[in-house]
């Protein structure tokens, strides 16, 4: 289905319960990882539960100035922050304020201080789908900072492009550009030491 299709736009527009229906089927998983990726998974239902009341009152104001997923999925992550602000706590987009997480690997020219190490356990497929890694993973997911994780899961798995994220969370290019690098590097040290150590 092609939410961005004229015609079903203009269906939305005019108030098409049905068109509307469809939106919310087609969309809400979608809108619910993003949400996730800021909130507990309770207040996430929440936050989008509220979105949608939003966006089922303003789709008929929609310009089309940017994709409609773009539009709704903003509208989530603004729902998701005004949730933070009131518990009292608000992701903040300074990726200037933590230390690379692999600037230990690397010498001042740029090479590697020792190159990645070689994988055994069947190799990368295999290591990846182990359970244990897996729970390794969403631990790392659920422990990162909320500003990377939600660059990650907007860029990487929802494959957003970073015209798109920029737009969506009022920061620079570089900005999402320095938290998603910072977001992989995380996965990637994890992977590293639970190759070398079988643990988290």
């Amino acid at each position: 289905m092609d939410i961005d299709a004229p015609k079903f736009v203009a269906r939305l527009q005019r108030g098409d319960n049905t068109a509307f229906a469809q939106l919310v089927q087609h969309q809400h998983n979608y809108l619910l990882a993003t949400a996730r990726s800021m909130l507990s998974h309770a207040d996430a239902e929440e936050a989008v539960q509220d979105a949608w009341i939003a966006i089922h009152r303003a789709i008929g104001k929609f310009e089309g100035r940017s994709q409609l997923r773009t539009w709704l999925t903003r509208i989530v992550i603004n729902q998701a922050r005004m949730m933070l602000r009131k518990q009292g706590r608000e992701i903040q987009f300074d990726p200037t304020s933590e230390e690379d997480p692999l600037a230990h690997r690397f010498r001042e020219g740029g090479h590697w201080q020792d190159g990645p190490r070689q994988w055994d356990l069947g190799g990368p497929d295999a290591l990846l789908t182990r359970d244990e890694l897996r729970h390794c993973m969403a631990r790392c997911l659920e422990r990162m900072p909320e500003n990377q994780r939600l660059v990650l899961e907007l860029r990487d798995l929802q494959g957003m492009d970073f015209d798109a994220i920029c737009n969506m969370l009022d920061i620079s290019a570089s900005n999402v550009r320095v938290l998603l690098h910072r977001a992989r590097a995380r996965l990637f040290e994890l992977v590293d030491h639970f190759q070398e150590t079988g643990e988290c």
